[in-house]
């Protein structure tokens, strides 16, 4: 189900409700992940375990909702794979992406559904998770790892810390863009529509091919 959208003289319905759950449950999956992690990343952030019933609790729980979010990212690639494919139009989306950042909005090149930072963001996301459950995995059943093959453990833990600070800081990239960046964008994904003038700034292409459907 790709939740394609619907138009009205009001608004543009942008998610599907199922779609909107979907990224709820792997935005909030992650944000547990986000915080167990650093508090057993460093002896500082050890605190933030506190919000989640105690360190105990937040290991027992981090593995499985690492699972729970695996599950919710293969969700979200049978959902989007297509609209997440790197096309020509995002190359020149992403040519012209300072004048993005710069909210010049009428001087950046038209986007489809997602505009390619979304679709980096998504792919950041998704081959992230792949190293973050094979190590994790590791880090979880340390004991059926052999003694000759230690440097497994050793290499797991490298790239579950790597993994996880390059998707931090892609989610936390994500989350400011939607909040302030771009106003609309989070209302999107709560009620599941925009304005008419919403879509054709941010999203022409995909306006534009709704519209002409409708």
């Amino acid at each position: 189900m790709r939740g394609e959208p619907a138009t009205t003289a009001e608004r543009v319905v942008r998610y599907s409700f199922m779609e909107r759950v979907m990224h709820w449950f792997a935005g909030l999956a992650y944000l547990y992940l986000l915080i167990s992690g650093l508090a057993f990343y460093a002896p500082q952030l050890y605190w933030l375990a506190s919000i989640l019933g105690g360190g105990p609790t937040a290991r027992f729980w981090h593995p499985w909702i690492g699972l729970v979010f695996t599950i919710a990212i293969i969700w979200m690639h049978q959902t989007w794979r297509r609209d997440m494919q790197i096309t020509e139009v995002d190359r020149n989306w992403s040519r012209e992406v300072d004048k993005y950042i710069e909210n010049r909005d009428e001087e950046v090149p038209p986007s489809d559904r997602f505009n390619a930072g979304q679709k980096y963001f998504y792919w950041v996301m998704a081959i992230g998770t792949i190293f973050l459950l094979l190590s994790g995995v590791v880090m979880w059943f340390p004991e059926f790892v052999p003694w000759s093959l230690r440097g497994l453990r050793y290499a797991a833990v490298i790239i579950h810390e790597v993994a996880a600070l390059i998707t931090i800081g892609a989610f936390i990239i994500h989350v400011y863009m939607g909040l302030f960046m771009v106003p609309g964008g989070f209302r999107a994904i709560v009620q599941g529509y925009v304005s008419p003038q919403w879509a054709r700034t941010h999203h022409r292409l995909w306006f534009n091919r709704v519209t002409a459907r409708e």
